[in-house]
């Protein structure tokens, strides 16, 4: 997942965001991360995938995945939208790496 992950934060990085900002979707990477190994957990068939793709199904385009433990709405809010972020930046990058 950091192979996937470090990109994206420089990325973030370069789009001179403010730090409150950054430790933002830094803090719903890390919470993202835990998802996927919940999941790795809970269906352990997806270990057998690579990990740019169980992230994109994760992802699912519009939405982030909800947070276990249940958390604020506006933490969730937070969440999706970093999860959007990502989303557009792999789909991006894979096309323009083709």
């Amino acid at each position: 997942m950091l192979d996937v992950f470090k990109p994206f934060l420089v990325w973030l990085l370069d789009q001179g965001l403010s730090r409150k900002t950054l430790r933002e979707h830094r803090d719903n990477v890390c919470t993202l991360g835990a998802e996927v190994i919940r999941q790795l957990n809970f269906h352990p068939e997806l270990r057998k995938r690579p990990i740019k793709q169980v992230l994109t199904e994760t992802l699912n385009g519009d939405d982030g995945p909800l947070i276990y433990p249940r958390c604020s709405e506006a933490e969730q809010l937070s969440f999706d939208s970093t999860c959007r972020k990502l989303h557009r930046f792999l789909t991006e990058h894979e096309s323009t790496s083709k």
